[in-house]
């Protein structure tokens, strides 16, 4: 029984489909032959029944029949001839009477009841002493002398009944041989049919697997379960491929952002070692302006690198456990650094308490590079207005502002406006602060500011008060 289940297992789809759908049909033609068969049997004999217990011989036929079994009957009277088999039944059952040109029948305990005057009637089916199987109809007769004590059963041979049956079981056969055999062609037609979109999807994926082409796409057509794993297959391969050409675009922008720090620094490190190995000393001021380069463009490529790292998780990882924290807090040491940074300019805040879900570290740095922007952008001793208020945190700048037309790609990984691009940074700050605020549910914006320059607004989800837990 295990190895039969491991067999099917081991057919194709459609030949198990095709085996499953001809097997339902065989078991409900099966069922529904058997019923047919049956019933007709029983009306059959049914009928049968209703025309022995139409068969009631008279007062004649009974003494004729009992002068024939004693040898007393005259030679010029006969029995008419008769399709029915005519038996006298006695209550012991004893020496039956049958009639002299028709085989006895064995005298059943229902006939002799009959007899004894217990029973009306008694119907059943027995062999006849020739084998012959015979329905016999056995009711309460009285003789012409006015014994007691007698029964007549009146009998016909079953084959009334058989012939019948026998010719329905043969057609009944056949048809459910056609419809089992039309059934399997049918279940594999539509199996095969009906599969064809999954052996599409099997080939695509064999064809994405060989030569890594995501650019292959599923006809879809309908709503049904097929068309939907079709349209999740396209999808996916449609993500991949999206995902392939961002990494590949992230790459080639890193080589590039890449290339000019290092050109920078092999170019100051041959100087400084081509010193060393002529003999020829640097100017003091050269040397200190030369390694103060080397510093800076040291610190722009770690900036770098971490911004790659920061950038190379996956979309939907969050870099670390959410926690409650201040955003106020938060805003107000970012502050401390933006100030530093822009000694010149004048920071103006106005921070109302908000609390947050989100990564301490990785929001901060999402701040601290808002507020680098704008530093960046704001011109000397100019002046950043910061507020924070019911979740909204805007930055305003008083700086060239961002043109309409570049505000779409403002998020996008290394991209650089044209007048930002002589200016320190590798155009991936605002990607990872868009990254950092979705991940926290909230959502940010750039928009051109009234009187010039630019407002960026985050906005995040949270209260005025930190929960009770905290």
């Amino acid at each position: 029984m295990t190895g039969l289940p491991r067999r099917l297992r081991a057919l194709p789809l459609r030949s198990r489909l095709a085996l499953l759908v001809a097997t339902a049909v065989a078991v409900a033609v099966a069922a529904v032959a058997a019923a047919c068969w049956l019933t007709t049997k029983d009306r059959l004999t049914e009928q049968l029944d209703t025309t022995l217990s139409q068969v009631k011989p008279n007062g004649d036929t009974i003494r004729l029949l009992q002068l024939g079994c004693s040898g007393q009957l005259p030679d010029d009277l006969r029995l008419l001839p008769t399709p029915y088999t005519i038996q006298l039944v006695s209550a012991t059952g004893t020496d039956p009477c049958t009639q002299p040109d028709k085989t006895a029948i064995p005298v059943q305990n229902e006939d002799r009841a009959v007899a004894a005057g217990l029973r009306q009637s008694a119907v059943h089916t027995t062999e006849a002493e020739d084998g012959t199987e015979m329905r016999v109809y056995t009711s309460a007769a009285r003789t012409p002398g006015g014994q007691a004590g007698v029964a007549v059963s009146v009998a016909m041979p079953m084959d009334q009944v058989t012939d019948p049956l026998n010719e329905l079981a043969l057609v009944l056969l056949l048809v459910s041989g056609i419809g089992v055999v039309g059934a399997g062609a049918a279940g594999l037609w539509i199996a095969r049919t009906g599969l064809r979109p999954v052996d599409d999807l099997a080939h695509a994926v064999a064809h994405v697997a060989e030569t890594e082409d995501l650019t292959i796409r599923i006809p879809v057509e309908g709503e049904d379960e097929i068309a939907r794993l079709s349209r999740s297959f396209n999808s996916m391969t449609s993500s991949l491929a999206t995902s392939r050409d961002r990494q590949s675009q992230l790459i080639a922008d890193a080589g590039h952002e890449l290339r000019t720090p290092l050109t920078s620094l092999r170019t100051n490190i041959e100087l400084l070692s081509r010193s060393d190995d002529t003999g020829r000393a640097i100017p003091p001021d050269d040397r200190k302006a030369l390694m103060a380069s080397v510093k800076a463009q040291m610190t722009e490529l770690a900036a770098l690198i971490g911004d790659l790292q920061e950038l190379s998780r996956p979309d939907a990882a969050q870099p670390g456990p959410l926690q409650v924290v201040a955003l106020h807090d938060i805003t107000r040491t970012a502050l401390q650094r933006a100030r530093l940074r822009g000694p010149e300019l004048t920071v103006n805040a106005e921070l109302a308490p908000w609390y947050v879900r989100a990564e301490p570290a990785a929001l901060e740095r999402a701040v601290v590079n808002v507020l680098d922007n704008a530093v960046k952008f704001s011109p000397s001793r100019g002046t950043i207005d910061v507020a924070l208020h019911r979740g909204e945190l805007t930055v305003r700048d008083h700086g060239p502002g961002i043109p309409a037309e570049e505000l779409p790609h403002v998020f996008d990984r290394f991209w650089r406006s044209p007048s930002a691009r002589q200016l320190p940074g590798s155009g991936l700050g605002l990607s990872i602060v868009a990254r950092t605020v979705q991940q926290a549910g909230g959502e940010i914006a750039l928009s051109p500011a009234d009187g010039g320059g630019t407002v960026a607004s985050i906005r995040l989800p949270g209260a005025p008060q930190p929960p009770p837990e905290v």
